[in-house]
């Protein structure tokens, strides 16, 4: 669980709504993943913030779409 305090960090966006979106997913979702969830969330907090929050209304389709599967709105 270290590595938790990085992950709030990383979700903090600048945008209310990518904030709102990430740090739900964090504390409800992220701890209870597999090991390939939580790999595919790592590899979403890559983007961009555009891109990602453009991804998460559904107006961006990534190349692999199992990326947005996993959060629950």
């Amino acid at each position: 669980m270290d590595q938790l305090p990085k992950l709030r960090w990383q979700c903090r966006r600048g945008t209310k709504e990518l904030d709102l979106l990430l740090q739900r997913y964090l504390e409800t979702g992220y701890l209870s993943a597999d090991a390939e969830e939580k790999a595919l969330f790592l590899e979403l907090l890559t983007l961009e913030d555009d891109d990602l929050l453009a991804v998460l209304m559904g107006h961006l389709r990534l190349k692999y779409p199992q990326f947005i599967t996993f959060i629950r709105f």
